[in-house]
């Protein structure tokens, strides 16, 4: 009823009427809402943050800051215009120079993994080799080519400098001769194979394990722990140790009063017994070859046998192992090992 005795209209009083109704239910409705006790449900009740707002507000800083340079660099004048274009050219050909680099030994790491998993492992070494030679060369390449633009840039005009280089390089061609030879050389020592890191190698005269090989240069370490740094231009020939697999070679001389077939025999026998060996089996691709007489020496009669070694880097170790055990069987069975010694005969005296 309204207060001038009028009776209000039907759905007025009906809304009225259901007003703590709906009150009740909205209560219900939030006592039923998952979450809304305790802070799980006070978190979950607030308003979330955009999935990309840290983003959105970066992107808006950037494009404020592009803006701000921008409306500087219309402030500038002509020569300033000039030098600051000049220099964002200077900048961003180093950017690319070094992403060039970076690009660069990405695909030689991608290709070195590539090889090494279709090739052997006795193939790693290689491709190792290779692809540090040709990160290299493209360093020096991009590095070459970057530092030109710049210069282009800073308007030093490189026609000279290529004029100058031009001459210069044939006058100091002829005194580099033994460099280019070094280069040319250590490109077909890598491209054909000949050296790997890890080899026992004899070049130009020098014998030892190769550290490291490059376009200019092999290194070496010898047995007493000497480096040898060994220009390609002097390898000739290369004697490689290690390729494959090598022989362990048996020379020894026993006496010529002794029995050269049981000799020859005790051979046979210590090479069996070194391939049943656990410790050293692995390391034998074959039985033992007992070739026989080498020679006939003046003091010896020569024995001659070998086995084969995988990997070949332990022929020596093998050949130390078989002569220890020869030396020992020789001793037991009575053979004598043949060695110089001199007998003195003295003369009678006269009967007086």
């Amino acid at each position: 009823m309204r207060l001038d005795g009028r009776a209000a209209p039907r759905g007025l009083r009906r809304g009225r009427a259901d007003a703590p109704h709906r009150r009740r239910r909205d209560r219900v409705v939030q006592l039923r809402r998952p979450g809304v006790h305790g802070e799980e449900g006070a978190a979950r009740g607030r308003p979330r943050p955009a999935s990309g707002g840290h983003g959105a507000q970066h992107r808006g800083f950037a494009r404020a800051a592009l803006k701000e340079v921008l409306l500087r660099f219309q402030e500038l004048d002509a020569d300033a215009k000039l030098a600051a274009l000049h220099a964002l050219r200077i900048l961003v050909i180093v950017v690319l120079a070094w992403g060039l680099q970076a690009i660069a030994a990405r695909l030689l790491r991608v290709l070195r993994s590539y090889l090494a998993r279709r090739t052997g492992s006795d193939e790693v070494a290689r491709v190792e080799t290779l692809v540090r030679a040709f990160r290299n060369a493209a360093a020096v390449l991009i590095v070459i080519v970057a530092g030109t633009l710049v210069l282009d840039e800073l308007g030093i005009s490189i026609a000279p400098i290529l004029a100058t280089a031009g001459v210069a390089g044939v006058a100091i061609g002829f005194g580099a001769q033994s460099l280019i030879k070094d280069y040319v050389n250590g490109f077909f020592l890598l491209l054909d194979d000949q050296v790997r890191e890890g080899d026992a190698v004899e070049v130009a005269g020098k014998a030892g394990l190769v550290e490291e090989v490059t376009l200019r240069y092999v290194r070496l370490r010898d047995f007493e722990g000497h480096v040898h740094f060994v220009p390609n231009g002097e390898i000739k020939v290369v004697t490689n140790r290690t390729r494959g697999y090598a022989h362990a070679v048996i020379e020894v001389g026993i006496a010529y009063e002794a029995d050269i077939d049981k000799a020859l025999a005790v051979m046979r026998e210590l090479g069996q017994g070194l391939k049943s060996d656990p410790a050293w089996a692995a390391k034998l691709a074959g039985e033992i070859e007992v070739l026989g007489v080498e020679r006939l020496a003046d003091s010896a009669v020569v024995l001659r046998s070998r086995i084969r070694v995988v990997p070949p880097i332990e022929q020596w170790n093998v050949r130390r192992e078989f002569l220890k055990r020869l030396k020992n069987a020789y001793d037991e069975r009575g053979i004598e090992i043949a060695y110089p010694h001199l007998i003195v005969h003295a003369p009678k005296a006269n009967a007086a």
